[in-house]
């Protein structure tokens, strides 16, 4: 197998001999990891579950975790799924990589699509999968969207979406969801919709795709899956909580090869994840922080808030030139949308993660201003 090089290495690799001006402190909005502490009542259960770190985790997470995740998709979304409808993960990383391997090892010629640009991990499992990859792409010219195309989607074994988006926040309606939801029942694919920015709306809660599939009629989420993760909405990366959650009859296989994986969640982990996923108050503080970024973000750069994400998916003609000058002049990292993307879908755009609090926001927006005010790409 040939990966490709993450992002991150390539933008290392693209800054390595510039000299960045030692006048100004380093900021970089490259990876979209939040930097607001961890709520205390979570922090306060990790350590309080600490003596269990002497018992082996199940494989299938504990049922004091499912529960919280079950509560959770109830009171956010009002679904009533039960057990055999979802899997904590390790992350979801773990699962949009041995996901895809899963579902695709007894496809004769597997076809894959998603979204482009995208989250590197999708790439990473077509190419673990000896996938033929379709790519969705997301441009200027149709608002970032994912637009069905029913020719390259007919023989597709697998479509993942990333909805809202990374890296152009851009959000689906409603009705298009619901379209996915009935060209996967049309052409028998598997639909997956990374959800994991879900939470991280600006204004009104944003809707999932079971939900999209309800309103089809597909009450038992034939062929749809969604994956979700704590990481972002509750500003704890480090605890590795995710789940995929849907198709029962697909979950029921792919939880007999996760027996083999070895991803279980050690149960202190666990235990401050579930109190997590069982709270929805908390989330609304580091929505609000996210909010107050974007709008600093209008007012400095004059760009529309996005309905989601703490992304910024900035347009700026030579983004490889951009994000080597705006380093040496003014000390701040940016990831080129050509990293994110293939055949050129991200070109000329660069992601910004707002994740910063607001006065270190403030600064390095003001330097964005300041750079592109002079910047000719």
């Amino acid at each position: 197998m040939e990966f490709k090089k993450y992002p991150f290495e390539r933008l290392n690799e693209l800054l390595q001999e510039v000299e960045p001006n030692c006048n100004l402190s380093p900021i970089s909005l490259t990876i979209g990891e939040p930097q607001f502490e961890t709520p205390q009542f979570i922090q306060e259960e990790l350590k309080s579950s600490s003596s269990l770190l002497n018992k082996y985790p199940k494989s299938a997470g504990e049922q004091y975790l499912k529960d919280a995740m079950l509560k959770y998709l109830k009171d956010r979304f009002n679904l009533s799924l039960d057990s055999s409808q979802i899997i904590p993960t390790f992350g979801t990383r773990e699962l949009l990589f041995n996901f895809p391997q899963f579902l695709l090892f007894d496809k004769e010629s597997p076809k894959m699509a998603f979204t482009n640009p995208f989250y590197q991990i999708y790439e990473g499992s077509a190419i673990a999968s000896r996938a033929e990859v379709i790519y969705i792409n997301l441009t200027k010219e149709n608002n970032f969207l994912p637009q069905i195309n029913k020719d390259k989607l007919r023989d597709c074994n697998l479509v993942i979406l990333n909805n809202p988006n990374n890296p152009t926040s851009s959000v689906m309606s409603f009705e298009s969801m619901r379209e996915w939801v009935r060209v996967a029942l049309e052409y028998d694919f598997v639909l997956l919709n990374d959800e994991c920015y879900i939470d991280l709306y600006i204004d009104k809660p944003l809707p999932s795709l079971l939900e999209a599939s309800i309103a089809e009629g597909n009450y038992e989420y034939k062929n749809i899956l969604v994956a979700n993760s704590i990481s972002k909405r509750s500003s704890a990366p480090g605890l590795r909580s995710g789940f995929i959650a849907g198709d029962r009859a697909i979950l029921k296989d792919y939880m007999k090869y996760r027996t083999y994986v070895g991803c279980a969640s050690p149960l202190p982990l666990q235990k401050a994840s579930a109190l997590a996923w069982a709270d929805q108050k908390h989330t609304e503080v580091f929505r609000q922080e996210y909010k107050n970024n974007l709008n600093l973000a209008k007012e400095i750069l004059g760009v529309e808030v996005p309905e989601a994400t703490f992304y910024l998916w900035l347009e700026v003609g030579d983004d490889l030139k951009f994000t080597k000058e705006l380093f040496k002049e003014f000390n701040l990292k940016v990831l080129p949308g050509t990293f994110l993307s293939r055949e050129g879908a991200g070109k000329g755009f660069v992601r910004l993660a707002l994740v910063h609090p607001e006065e270190i926001t403030k600064e390095a927006l003001k330097r964005v201003s300041d750079f592109m005010k002079k910047y000719k790409g």
